[in-house]
C-alpha cells in the first residue's frame, strides 16, 4: 500500500476538472529529460482512456533514446511550431504544468502558459515552487514526477486505466531520474509501485536496455574524451569534468549524448561529489550538472553558487560565462562546502 502523499482536496479538485474538460495540455520544461518526458506521456496515455483530447507540448528537442516510448512522435516542440502550439495552449480548459518548478524553466513558453485562461495544475518535485497554477502538488520527498503522476492517477480510482504503454512512461521517468535507482530511490514504496507497473506488462530489462545501451559509437568515444580531461581534487573528495562547445562539435554531438557522463566518477574510490559543465549549444551559457552521494547537498551549492537547485544528490543549475570561470567558481564552492566533503570522505 502507498501512503497518501498528495493531499485529498488537491485530487479533488482536478478530478471535477478533468470531468469537465475536454481539451488538456501539458507542459514540461526546456531540454526535457526522461522525467519530463515520462511524467507528461504517462499523463497524456491516461488523459486518452477518458476520451479527452490531450496534446504534450515541450519548449525544445529531447534526446533520441527516449524517442521509442509510445506517443513520443505525438510530442509537439514549441521552438518548431510556435504558432500551433500557442493556440492548443490559449484554447485548453486544463494546463499540466509537470516536472518544473518555475516559468523560467519553460523557455520561451512562459509568456503563453502565463496567459492562458484553462486552469492550471503544477505536478513536480522540485523546491521551492512559483505560485503561477490553480494547484500546486509539489513533494520533492518524491524520487520523480513520474512517480506522481502514477500516484494522483491511483488516488482518483483510476489504476486500472493505466495502460501498459503508460506504464512504460512512467516507469521510464522513475528510472531515468533516480540514475536506474541508484540515487533518490531508498524509499520502499518505490519498489511497490513498480510491481504494480510490472503488473500492467512493462519489461523493464528492455526498457532499461533502450534508455542506456543504444547510444552510438561518437558517445563512447566523446566519454572517453571527457574522461581523459577530468579533473579530481583529492583533498575535496570531488571530480569535474567538462565539455566546450568546439569539442562537441568534433564528435558529432547530439542532444542527449553526454546524460549520464556527471554520474561516472562517483565511482572513483572517495570521490563524493561530481561536477559536470557542459557549454550550451544554443546560449551562451554553461549548464551545470551535480551529483552527490550520502548526505552531501549538492542541491545547496547549486543554489549558492549557480542559481540552481534541485535534490540532495542529484541537482543542477546555469552558469552565464566562460567555462574557465564556472572553473573557478566551482573552485569556490569547494572550499566553502570542505568541511562538509571532507567530513563524507
Amino acid at each position: 500500500m502507498l501512503t497518501k502523499v498528495i493531499e485529498q482536496a488537491k485530487i479533488d479538485r482536478f478530478a471535477r476538472w478533468m470531468g469537465h474538460a475536454e481539451r488538456i495540455v501539458i507542459v514540461a520544461h526546456v531540454a526535457p529529460d526522461g522525467d519530463a518526458i515520462g511524467s507528461s506521456l504517462g499523463l497524456w496515455h491516461f488523459l486518452n482512456s477518458q476520451d479527452k483530447t490531450a496534446n504534450v507540448i515541450v519548449p525544445n528537442a529531447f534526446p533520441d533514446f527516449l524517442k521509442w516510448m509510445p506517443g513520443s512522435k505525438d510530442v509537439l516542440l514549441y521552438d518548431r511550431y510556435k504558432e500551433f502550439a500557442d493556440k492548443l495552449i490559449a484554447e485548453a480548459e486544463i494546463i499540466c504544468c509537470l516536472d518544473f518548478n518555475a516559468l523560467s524553466r519553460i523557455d520561451a513558453m512562459a509568456d503563453a502558459i502565463k496567459t492562458a485562461k484553462g486552469k492550471k495544475i503544477l505536478i513536480d518535485h522540485h523546491l521551492y515552487p512559483e505560485e503561477f497554477c490553480d494547484i500546486t502538488i509539489s513533494h520533492p520527498n518524491i524520487s520523480s514526477t513520474s512517480e506522481l503522476i502514477f500516484r494522483l492517477i491511483c488516488r482518483m480510482g483510476y489504476f486500472s486505466e493505466i495502460t501498459k504503454q503508460g506504464a512504460e512512461c512512467i516507469y521510464t521517468g522513475m528510472m531515468t531520474d533516480t540514475g536506474g535507482f541508484t540515487y533518490n530511490s531508498n524509499n520502499r514504496e518505490i519498489y511497490f509501485i513498480i510491481g504494480e507497473l510490472l503488473s500492467k506488462g512493462i519489461d523493464k530489462d528492455d526498457i532499461y536496455r533502450k534508455v542506456y545501451n543504444t547510444y552510438s559509437e561518437s558517445r563512447l568515444r566523446l566519454m572517453g574524451y571527457v574522461l581523459s580531461q577530468m579533473r579530481v581534487y583529492p583533498d575535496y573528495h570531488a571530480a569535474l569534468i567538462s565539455l566546450t562547445k568546439n569539442e562537441q562539435g568534433r564528435f558529432d554531438y547530439i542532444r542527449g549524448d553526454s546524460e549520464g557522463f556527471v554520474n561516472i566518477p562517483l565511482s572513483i574510490k572517495d570521490v563524493v561529489f561530481s561536477c559536470f559543465l557542459r557549454e550550451d549549444t544554443e546560449k551562451p551559457m554553461i549548464k551545470v550538472s551535480l551529483r552527490s552521494v550520502g548526505t552531501f547537498p549538492c542541491n545547496q551549492l547549486a543554489a549558492e553558487f549557480f542559481n540552481g537547485g534541485g535534490h540532495l544528490n542529484a541537482s543542477g543549475g546555469e552558469f552565464y560565462g566562460t567555462i574557465d570561470e564556472a572553473k573557478r567558481v566551482l573552485e569556490r564552492a569547494l572550499e566553502k562546502f570542505k568541511p562538509l566533503l571532507n567530513a563524507k570522505g
